[in-house]
């Protein structure tokens, strides 16, 4: 009996080695980098201002009042006099309207879609130097709140806020926690709205080719990014309703079979 059980003990550790095994191709990314092998990405992609967004632009001069003009800021209570200091307050954001534009002090409407953030702030000092409305401009333009969003099988699921002018897909998940074992990195999804419609994008991360050709290698400001579950994982739900069936049941089984044969050597 007991040379049963452990014939038994055997085979279950055999198929869960070999399962084991065929999961590793699934969880490995770019599997197909060969070292040292320059690969062709992307173009660098800026993220560029569309409406909704909103961007925080600060001006400074020599002549601390004269820039004050063209700064948006509320002031805390208490808040007393600038003189070239904001402590006390906080700068506002301008938001993009649906036609693209801001509305900056005294230069008016200014159209920012499509623009870069360096591009935006060049544009302003340029349109203040043309103007003779501050001789020794600096200004400078950041993105308030842009952010993607990721659901599904990662560590941390969840709206992210973009940390930089550029940012790829890889590099996001990572902000994400990376995926989890239960996830699958062959067919993640994302989501891209452009021109009013919702385009959906499948990138297979397990390929560099498939990554580094994929239109998404970049991501832009709202995209949504969903990492699908493995079947295993899928079909945990139905799995558990069914003690047999149920992977982790098999997976601990040997440490169960173990037992009994040290209990039936007594």
């Amino acid at each position: 009996m007991i040379r049963n059980i452990l014939h038994t003990l055997t085979v279950l550790l055999a198929v869960w080695l070999l399962a084991s095994c065929s999961n590793a191709a699934k969880v490995v990314y770019l599997q197909d980098l060969e070292t040292q092998v320059p690969n062709g990405i992307q173009d660098v992609q800026l993220l560029t201002f569309q409406p909704g967004d909103r961007m925080s632009i600060t001006v400074h001069s020599r002549d601390h009042e004269l820039a004050d003009i063209f700064n948006l800021y509320h002031r805390s209570p208490g808040y007393g006099g600038n003189n070239g200091s904001y402590g006390g307050g906080g700068f506002l954001p301008y938001t993009v309207d649906t036609k693209g534009n801001i509305d900056v002090p005294v230069l008016g409407q200014v159209h920012v879609q499509g623009m870069t953030r360096e591009g935006l702030a060049e544009m302003i000092k340029k349109e203040l130097i043309d103007k003779e409305l501050i001789l020794d401009p600096t200004v400078i333009v950041e993105y308030a709140d842009l952010a993607f969003y990721v659901l599904g099988e990662v560590r941390s699921p969840g709206r992210i806020q973009i940390p930089k002018d550029q940012i790829s897909l890889m590099e996001a998940i990572t902000l994400a926690g990376d995926i989890q074992l239960t996830g699958r990195r062959d067919n993640v999804l994302v989501l891209r709205t452009e021109n009013g419609e919702q385009v959906p994008y499948r990138v297979d991360l397990t390929k560099k080719d498939d990554l580094y050709r994929s239109p998404v290698y970049y991501l832009r400001q709202n995209d949504m990014i969903i990492v699908e579950p493995t079947d295993v994982r899928a079909g945990q739900a139905d799995l558990n309703a069914n003690t047999f069936r149920n992977l982790s049941f098999w997976m601990s089984a040997p440490s169960y079979i173990m037992m009994l044969i040290s209990l039936f050597r007594k």
